[in-house]
């Protein structure tokens, strides 16, 4: 009789994703940093979770790194190409949103800055 196999998680905390693959949270942040592809989610309490494809993708990273000695440009590129993130968009949607409230931030203040100055004609 065959035992059933856990329920994969959809998402992962930093410390479990630590945990799996053997790796210190810094580092797994300061590959979030370096890769546009790994960006972490954050819970209402402000904790980082990790879907399950970006455990596996921190997975074949240190594989990449670590084992297969490639420089970070050479992993990033590998990991787009067996992932299929090369055809999508770069930027994780929370970082969109980010860039889109100061770009519109920036849109008001020039606008202010044009009233201001068509009302002293």
């Amino acid at each position: 009789m065959k035992t059933p196999k856990p329920r994969e998680k959809l998402v992962y905390r930093l410390e479990e994703v630590c945990r799996l693959v053997q790796l210190a949270p810094e580092v797994i942040n300061r590959w979030e940093e370096e890769f546009p592809f790994l960006n972490a989610g954050l819970t209402a309490k402000g904790h980082k979770i990790f879907r399950r494809q970006d455990v596996e993708i921190i997975k074949r990273l240190k594989e990449l790194l670590f084992k297969e000695r490639l420089t970070l440009a050479g992993a990033r590129r590998k990991i787009e190409e067996e992932f299929g993130l090369k055809e999508k968009s770069q930027v994780h949607p929370d970082k969109m949103k980010k860039i889109l409230v100061q770009i519109r931030e920036s849109l008001e203040e020039i606008k202010e800055s044009l009233e201001k100055s068509s009302r002293k004609r």
